[in-house]
């Protein structure tokens, strides 16, 4: 199974609130509006910082903000960050480590057009189309649950 890490979940989340609060925000006011904690949101921004993903300002105004705006950062640019290069084998990945069967693999070379097919993938993905995705899913929570219990669409989450 692929897995991205929590620590890559929140990412997007942080991200995300940049991209929608004020132009600069601190680490304890990301926390406060993602329910994230502040020490891992402050992990994320220093690690966000570092990929050029959001920058820190200082000083009394200081805080971080995006260095781009959220249609112009992909998914994958943020799994890169925080994961490191999106690489599915060892072959694929360039390591020094492979996996001993180099030699005769039969599959030599077919696993790039794979990693080369998800990492296109995600790069089509930004952050904004993220932060799209999650409003409607929220208003469409939110109408649910005001819907009234005799409506035909009240408990059919869908």
């Amino acid at each position: 199974m692929l897995r991205i890490s929590r620590m890559t979940d929140y990412a997007v989340v942080v991200l995300v609130q940049l991209g929608r609060g004020p132009e600069v925000q601190t680490a304890s006011g990301i926390a406060a509006a993602t329910g994230v904690p502040e020490p891992t949101v402050a992990k994320l921004l220093k690690a966000l910082a570092t990929a050029g993903l959001a920058a820190s300002l200082r000083g009394a105004r200081g805080g971080y903000r995006l260095t781009r705006p959220l249609d112009a950062i992909s998914i994958a640019e943020v799994i890169a960050a925080l994961e490191g290069p999106i690489a599915l084998t060892a072959c694929v990945e360039g390591s020094a480590v492979t996996c001993g069967q180099v030699e005769c693999c039969p599959m030599g070379g077919r696993w790039s057009e794979v990693n080369a097919a998800l990492r296109g993938a995600l790069e089509g993905i930004s952050l904004a189309a993220m932060a799209e995705g999650a409003q409607r899913a929220t208003v469409r929570r939110e109408a649910l649950w005001l819907a009234p219990a005799d409506s035909p669409s009240y408990g059919n989450a869908r």
